[in-house]
């Protein structure tokens, strides 16, 4: 076990991991909200007959 810091143990675990997982997660909301950013703005263009 490691008398060191837990803030250090995870920046050390993370930077053995690498930025993978927070990347596909960046990744994956970026475009979710692009798709529900679009979906709004072409909402209000739609015709109201």
């Amino acid at each position: 076990m490691h008398d060191a810091h837990p803030v250090l143990l995870a920046t050390d675990l993370a930077a053995e991991q690498g930025a993978g997982n927070l990347l596909r997660v960046v990744i994956v909301v970026s475009v979710l909200g692009a798709v529900l950013l679009a979906w709004l703005l072409l909402r209000g263009y739609r015709d109201r007959d």
